[in-house]
């Protein structure tokens, strides 16, 4: 099945309306030049509902929707742990990160790091950022959303890749954060409609036609091996998320590196009104994340009973997608679109960020701010680049991608929250401390990799998170070295409102709810 004239005549209404929006909420009063803190950190205007679906909005992407629907056709429901803990780890960055970053009035991560420890750790985790951003997140959301426009539309993946490149830069390029955030809230309504839309259609086809909540039913009976939320070590699949590993252990070192520290995430919460409304909008975001796994995981378990078989599990969100209805098919596919093209807005901007601010404007000091802002949409249009042009080669063999994104990025995200935590909240770590952290991270996972191949990366994770945290401690006990600039964790305000503290207590309960439920 291929889109017809009524679904394409709603895809592009999609994708003219969205650059048209993006061109107004982009322009400036008259007589005011956008600057570093517009382009970057949308002049610090974004209340909470723009960053909450902002934040969805950046995370859901092709490698959320096709890939861990890949994975929930391929390892089940326990997949979602993903989803689900991050809820928690939300609520936890909201309280005990944020009021950190706000008070530094930081643009980037590595600037928080500069403040912290020296310029060296600065640079050393800047170049980190933007590799893997580049190499990894930009690449593997190109690739998948290529392949999901070919399985739909009948595309080669070639123009699929340079349409979803040039479709990111239309509407991103010029008007920045500010942009990318408030056309988020359009894109959030979109998937989430969009996703329901075809889980209860799936569900429904499931139960022929008897509804969701008896397809629901059908479905755990007909698969329910796909309905384990902790895996045996004698699942297929254990390696891939090892049991108790996956709810207590690694996942959460995973999370804390992703929604607290990664600067295409948090960047939202930087540009925040204030602090409260960057912490209501982390709630919000948290409460999104409770329903994210019935629109990217539930539809690949769905796809086990209505296309078994398939030739890999990525394979399962685009075959299912052939499934809707004239119009309807139409509306999810620029759902589908307009979640890898917010999240490809997303990372461009954030790459120009760190390159801009952290390295450039240090070997280049003194500029104009219309010139850095310029350097900032070369370098987001020159990351598109480089990314759809490597999408093939590193991403065009691996059958379940998100499985990739999560073993890759393992090699250095032990380092990565060992130096924020202890940065944060230990008044002795030193940056040589930071530094051990982080090179150790990479090569002692890269020795476990080679040396034990067939431990499950989370296990990986959890070995190399204590080698790591003993090396900075042990660093710093050793090496006496001083920070000039050493975080004082009491004049941090962690209070947070009695509704924050109600959403995060009922967000706990839910799943403690769902844990009980499937163990």
């Amino acid at each position: 099945m291929r889109l017809t004239g009524v679904d394409i005549g709603i895809f592009v209404a999609y994708v003219i309306g969205l650059i048209l929006i993006a061109s107004l909420v982009s322009r400036e009063k008259a007589g005011h030049e956008k600057n570093t803190k517009d382009y970057f950190l949308a002049g610090n205007t974004l209340t909470w509902w723009a960053i909450g679906a902002s934040l969805i909005a950046a995370n859901i992407s092709a490698e959320q929707i096709i890939g861990m629907s890949g994975s929930g056709y391929a390892v089940g429901l326990g997949i979602a742990s993903y989803e689900w803990i991050a809820a928690i780890i939300l609520m936890i960055v909201g309280k005990y990160f944020l009021p950190i970053f706000l008070k530094h009035g930081i643009y980037t991560m590595p600037q928080y790091l500069e403040r912290r420890y020296n310029h060296n750790v600065r640079l050393v985790l800047a170049i980190f950022w933007i590799g893997v951003y580049i190499f990894v997140n930009l690449t593997s959301v190109l690739w998948l959303g290529a392949l999901a426009i070919n399985t739909v539309a009948g595309v080669e993946l070639v123009y699929g890749l340079i349409f979803l490149g040039a479709f990111a830069a239309a509407y991103s390029l010029y008007g920045g954060l500010k942009a990318v955030a408030f056309t988020d809230i359009i894109q959030v309504v979109l998937l989430i409609i969009g996703g329901l839309y075809l889980s209860y259609l799936t569900l429904n086809m499931i139960s022929d036609g008897g509804g969701v909540i008896s397809g629901f039913i059908t479905l755990t009976e007909k698969a329910p091996e796909k309905f384990d939320m902790i895996l045996s070590p004698d699942n297929p699949y254990y390696k891939d998320l090892p049991g108790i590993t996956a709810l207590f252990g690694a996942v959460w070192v995973l999370h804390f590196a992703y929604w607290g520290f990664n600067q295409y995430i948090i960047q939202r919460a930087l540009a925040a009104k204030s602090i409260q409304e960057a912490q209501k909008g982390i709630a919000f975001a948290a409460i999104l994340k409770l329903i994210t796994p019935i629109i990217v995981v539930l539809p690949g378990i769905a796809a086990v009973v209505i296309k078994p078989g398939l030739e890999t599990p990525d394979q399962a969100y685009p075959q299912l997608m052939t499934l809707m209805p004239t119009g309807m098919m139409g509306l999810v596919f620029a759902a589908l679109v307009a979640a890898i093209v917010s999240s490809l807005g997303s990372m461009t901007n954030s790459i120009s960020t760190i390159f801009t601010m952290d390295i450039y404007s240090y070997y280049k000091p003194g500029k104009s701010q219309h010139h850095y802002v310029k350097v900032g949409r070369i370098v987001s249009f020159s990351s598109l680049v480089i990314a759809m042009i490597c999408a093939k080669p590193l991403l065009g063999n691996f059958d379940q991608a998100f499985q990739y994104i999560q073993e890759f990025t393992s090699f250095f995200t032990p380092g990565i929250v060992i130096i924020f935590f202890l940065g944060m909240f230990w008044s002795r770590m030193t940056p040589a401390a930071a530094l051990a952290a982080a090179i150790g991270s990479f090569v002692t996972s890269l020795a476990f990799k080679i040396l034990w191949p067939a431990l499950p990366f989370l296990d990986r994770m959890n070995f190399i998170f204590v080698i790591c945290l003993a090396l900075a401690v042990g660093t710093s006990l050793l090496v006496k070295e001083e920070s000039e600039h050493v975080h004082k964790i009491e004049k941090a305000d962690f209070h947070t409102t009695k509704s924050y503290n109600l959403i995060a207590l009922a967000i706990f309960m839910v799943l403690t709810a769902i844990y009980y439920t499937w163990w």
